[in-house]
């Protein structure tokens, strides 16, 4: 390969570098024109790039904790055999930025340098021309060496990298070698492509550990190779997921994935084919359609894994990671979150009625170390006044007539040792703020007519009052506020939140788990009706409508549509009631075209390619300005 001067860099694009070897020339090509037309100069330093907080960097590994899990054996292993040549192997996540890494000691001084390092964002659009951020986007297994970079001050790199895919197709991030240029050696590009396909089978193994799988390769002695094919099937014959092999051998497409039935890829029926587990040891010849002849093993669902070794089980995701469904605002508010977990620090929840404050307050019991204990929720605006405090306080046996015998704990003795949760709690009556107040300034709680008892607990209080007016106008105790105010968050409405397609997919999940049955999707009006509804009541109101609309599906019915919803729900969301568009005055160009980003996807109902025509602009560009919108 022939050095490339900077003066050649201003050339015209036919006299860009090309790669050598497997790798399609217009690759590089393709991505310098990409590059210049985002305005990067090859000569600048991009030390702007972004590059996550400690914070960012545990919340992206743990969005994609299978994908560190299964991916890191692999790398060690990789790494074992190519120790001490001088590289460092990386794992990026399907945004460009750089989650996990294993190199030798020298060179991962001199990568960290250009932030070759975990947090760093290697986004083609944030350094140019590179093997992970150019694989992103091409989604295919590339070569960038040397002056093939596009940035100059990555030029003594020799990058290379191969997408990971799940076993569904959704990209989920990039496996790549660095090393010296100098160093670099053809056979790197092969020990790569070897990496991703093993972790992506490690994946595939762990997603259909209890479904039946079909394996399959052209030679018989393949089977139970790195080389084999490999789909999962439902018991009704639907494909639900496939190896990267298998799709090459099979001719899938993405879009196949849970549309097709194994009968239409092979010429037997979906009885033939299951008669073929009787016999896992002995593979059978079957054709394709297309007549082509595999050989075939068949394992039965539930049946142990043949020739592979136990996987381990994948890292349960915490109670707040499953609330993060990719919406700026309230990753940060999870983020802020975690960091006081732990520690004896009162939470604040503030936001209109029906945000979720209840499932946040439970997710962070349930996220902390206090999770064993008791969680204890008290709506303050439903209790009556002269109930509130034998309910809250708890009162001594006779305390008062009616009194039980025996006497009760109260609210808060019940949550000793767990979290109290007290919800709307700009209500509470005057007179019970200042017996409050003294019960967390003191750790004790004294019941009506008995002894003061130590209390130990994690308060969350949640509220949708404007606390200034209420300390303004006197009815809320200003100390007490302080008080409860050690971490205040802030949740978002839903009309301002852009992650409403993966809200709802997440309630029709939890339905369809509920009935013991497939989850519907939208019908495209119907979600763009959604889209452009205000939702006054928030996720409370979303909820409901959509539990209420599924009830009303027929049992062969699969898409929810206009005529699903109830009256009301049909009169609201078709009434003029809609989501504002970021027009305002100070408001800056990149918050008006993240807004229109968001709608158009909450219009498509997640569709990204449908979205992405409708805004003229390539998947992989909108792919990368989601990510964008997430970590800011």
């Amino acid at each position: 390969m022939q050095p490339f001067s900077l003066s050649a860099r201003a050339e015209p694009l036919q006299h860009f570098p090309t790669a050598a070897g497997a790798v399609d020339p217009g690759d590089i090509s393709r991505s310098w024109q990409r590059c210049r037309m985002a305005g990067l100069a090859p000569e600048q330093n991009r030390r702007d790039a972004p590059h996550l907080t400690q914070a960012e960097r545990r919340m992206a590994a743990e969005r994609r904790a299978t994908l560190v899990t299964q991916a890191r054996p692999v790398m060690e292993y990789f790494f074992s055999q190519i120790k001490d040549s001088g590289c460092i192997m990386l794992l990026s996540d399907e945004n460009g930025y750089l989650l996990d890494a294993a190199g030798d000691t020298d060179f991962c001084t001199r990568a960290a340098q250009v932030a070759l390092s975990p947090g760093a964002s290697w986004a083609e659009e944030a350094r140019g021309t590179n093997a992970i951020g150019t694989a992103l986007v091409e989604r295919k297994p590339i070569v960038v060496n040397g002056a093939e970079h596009y940035l100059r001050h990555n030029n003594f790199l020799a990058c290379a990298a191969a997408p990971l895919t799940e076993p569904g197709g959704t990209l989920l991030g990039v496996i790549d070698i660095s090393c010296d240029a100098r160093r670099y050696h053809p056979h790197t590009f092969g020990l790569v492509r070897a990496a991703a396909q093993m972790i992506e089978n490690r994946i595939f193994e762990l997603s259909f550990v209890n479904h039946t799988k079909l394996r399959f390769h052209l030679s018989s002695n393949c089977l139970g190779s790195l080389m084999e094919g490999a789909v999962a099937m439902a018991e009704d014959g639907r494909i639900l997921g496939a190896n990267r092999a298998g799709f090459a051998m099979l001719g899938l497409r993405h879009e196949d994935i849970g549309a097709r039935d194994i009968a239409s890829v092979f010429d037997l029926s979906l009885q033939e084919l299951m008669a073929l587990a009787r016999m896992p040891d002995q593979p059978a010849g079957v054709r394709l359609h297309n007549g082509e002849l595999l050989y075939l093993s068949v394992e039965q669902m539930r049946a142990p894994l043949l020739r592979r070794p136990a996987l381990p089980e994948a890292p349960k995701a915490d109670a707040l990671a499953t609330l993060d469904t990719g919406d700026s605002r309230v990753s940060k508010a999870i983020s802020q979150l975690r960091r006081v977990l732990g520690r004896k620090l009162p939470i604040l929840l503030q936001g209109e009625t029906g945000v979720g404050k209840d499932m946040f307050s439970r997710a962070i019991h349930a996220a902390g170390p206090r999770a064993s204990g008791p969680f204890v929720a008290v709506n303050c605006a439903a209790l009556p006044e002269t109930l509130i405090e034998s309910e809250l306080f708890g009162y001594a046996p006779g305390a008062f007539t009616g009194a039980r015998k025996d006497g009760a704990p109260g609210r808060i003795r019940e949550a000793h040792g767990g979290t109290l949760f007290l919800d709307e709690i700009g209500d509470m009556p005057l007179a019970m703020q200042t017996r409050l107040l003294r019960v967390l300034e003191e750790g004790t709680v004294t019941p009506i007519g008995g002894k003061p008892v130590p209390v130990d607990f994690l308060l969350i209080s949640a509220t949708h009052a404007d606390f200034s007016a209420r300390i303004a106008d006197k009815t809320f105790r200003s100390d007490l506020y302080y008080r409860l105010n050690g971490l205040a968050v802030s949740l978002p409405p839903l009309r301002e939140r852009t992650d409403l397609p993966a809200l709802v997919e997440r309630i029709l999940a939890r339905e369809a788990a509920s009935r013991g049955g497939r989850a519907p999707t939208l019908s495209p009006d119907l979600a763009a009706a959604c889209a452009r509804y205000s939702w006054p009541g928030n996720l409370r109101q979303l909820a409901g409508m959509l539990r209420t609309a599924c009830l009303m599906l027929e049992d062969d019915e699969d898409m929810l549509q206009m005529h699903h919803l109830s009256e009301d729900a049909l009169r609201e969301l078709t009434s003029k009631r809609t989501v504002p568009v970021v027009e305002a005055a100070g408001a800056t160009l990149r918050a008006q075209s993240d807004a229109m980003i968001a709608a158009a996807v909450a219009e498509a109902g997640g569709n990204i390619a449908a979205a992405a025509r409708h805004l003229g602009i390539s998947r992989n560009t909108l792919y990368r300005r989601l990510g964008n919108i997430r970590a800011n």
